[in-house]
């Protein structure tokens, strides 16, 4: 595959710094493990191959097994994740998926997110849902070729 145009990121000034700081400031308060999960999760089901490439390979750097990686796209279904990952993968799916539902996210999904983040966590977790989603958006529509971004 060949990229329709040189990436955003690299086109518009300062617009690599701006997401990568933004990506930078969720580590203060959630693990590097977690943060892995959720941009895997996210980019699963924007169908990213970039990122779906990539985030499997930073999380192995932070220590995460294939075991757990390989079931990320079946979370509900495995024994793998602790309940505040679960919540973090639902809010992550949700957040995503915004327009498959009338509620976008609903109660039982926020509810169990708050039940094991502060508003700290939480508040990154949903800024770091939302960088991936941007990510994700902007491979998707240049079609950035796997591979190209080393990690």
């Amino acid at each position: 595959m060949e990229a329709r145009m040189n990436h955003p990121v690299m086109v518009v000034p300062d617009a690599m710094k701006a997401l990568q700081a933004l990506g930078e400031l969720t580590k203060n308060s959630l693990s590097e493990k977690l943060l892995e999960l959720v941009h895997l999760r996210a980019s699963q089901i924007n169908g990213c191959s970039v990122c779906v490439d990539m985030h499997p390979k930073l999380a192995r750097k932070a220590g995460e097994t294939d075991e757990r990686l390989f079931a990320v796209a079946a979370w509900r279904d495995t024994p793998y994740f602790t309940e505040a990952e679960r919540a973090a993968l639902a809010l992550t799916e949700a957040l995503t998926r915004i327009s498959d539902r009338a509620d976008p996210v609903p109660d039982e999904v926020w509810g169990e997110a708050d039940k094991h983040f502060d508003e700290q966590e939480l508040a990154a977790l949903i800024l770091a849902i939302a960088n991936i989603n941007v990510w994700n958006r902007l491979n998707v529509a240049v079609r950035q070729p796997v591979g190209v971004w080393k990690v």
